[in-house]
């Protein structure tokens, strides 16, 4: 009969997966190379690219079309256009380009383009009439056509919709971190700003610390560290919020020195949350810092433009600037 394993006298086991519950991770994990590459990118997406999917779980059409920029969103949609009327112009000439009558020939440049205006306009279901099919298979291709086209502008619109109604933080995250003096020790800091006039409301920041660490066997593997921050949350965020994260004897960048950040890949991984008044949803944006986009011995300049003595005023302008500084 098969029992199980009897616990180590000592407890050896049960402290190893002790330890191993109370461990940071993020979900990169800890067996990541010692390279320079960051795991989060500027734009808050994650710096991991994965190989042998299936075509589908790449391409992810949905997500790709609703999170893009406006500037290639409308470029698809203009291509798709083009390509569409090209196609069911080609079609058309090959069905027979004699058959579309149209009122005047001597206004198109060819039997091509008339064929192509006339596919627009069943396209876009906007039929100005001078041009019309006069057989049974072009008016048959042209009834196909119409129904694709209600069907991908029915499409078009509700990405549209997507696009608009998607709730998104405009939040400008200073372009370094600094190291300056707080109070009675240093504090690492960094300036972030809603760069847009809506509201957010119950904004909460999470900092967490990664760099790689050596075991006792020699191996290298990341590690994870959550910082303390002077505060946590904000009610309201209609000004600039610099956060703080005081280096106290606790902390662990207590010590460090750049060479020490450099040495360890060092970089502070950032996710922020709100509540957005427009859309009363939450919205969220991660950030990064390496360890080469800190400034030792800065502290950030005020933003506040006093010209206007009836209003508070903030330059954006302003957001990184900093001076040097003694530190503690």
């Amino acid at each position: 009969m098969n029992t199980l394993p009897k616990q180590n006298l000592h407890g050896r086991d049960s402290q190893l997966v002790e330890q191993e519950g109370k461990r940071q991770d993020l979900g990169f994990g800890t067996k990541l190379n010692d390279t320079y590459s960051r795991l989060v990118n500027k734009d808050g997406s994650f710096n991991v690219a994965h190989k042998n999917g299936t075509f589908w779980d790449r391409l992810n059409l949905y997500n790709r079309l609703i999170t893009m920029t406006w500037p290639h969103f409308l470029g698809w949609v203009l291509a798709f256009y083009l390509l569409a009327n090209g196609f069911f112009a080609g079609i058309y000439v090959l069905a027979g380009a004699e058959y579309l009558q149209s009122t005047s020939d001597q206004s198109f440049y060819g039997p091509f383009w008339k064929a192509f205006f006339f596919s627009s306009q069943t396209l876009t279901t906007v039929g100005y009439g001078h041009i019309a099919p006069t057989s049974f298979l072009s008016s048959i291709i042209a009834a196909f056509e119409s129904m694709m086209g209600l069907l991908s502008f029915a499409l078009v619109t509700g990405l549209l919709y997507g696009r608009f109604s998607r709730p998104s933080a405009h939040i400008k995250f200073s372009q370094r971190a600094v190291f300056a003096p707080y109070l009675d020790v240093n504090g690492w800091m960094f300036r972030v700003i809603n760069a847009r006039s809506n509201q957010l409301i119950n904004v909460q920041v999470e900092v967490t610390m990664s760099r790689m660490e050596l075991k006792a066997d020699g191996d290298h593997y990341r590690k994870y560290y959550p910082l303390a921050l002077e505060r946590t949350k904000v009610t309201f965020f209609p000004t600039n919020w610099t956060l703080v994260h005081p280096i106290t004897r606790e902390s662990p960048l207590h010590g460090c020195t750049p060479d020490d950040l450099a040495k360890s890949d060092t970089e502070f991984l950032i996710l922020l949350r709100a509540m957005d008044d427009t859309f009363s949803q939450e919205v969220h944006r991660r950030y990064s810092y390496r360890y080469d986009e800190i400034l030792w011995g800065h502290k950030f300049r005020p933003m506040f433009d006093n010209s206007q003595q009836s209003m508070l005023n903030l330059d954006l302008d302003k957001l990184d600037e900093t001076e040097e500084v003694a530190l503690n």
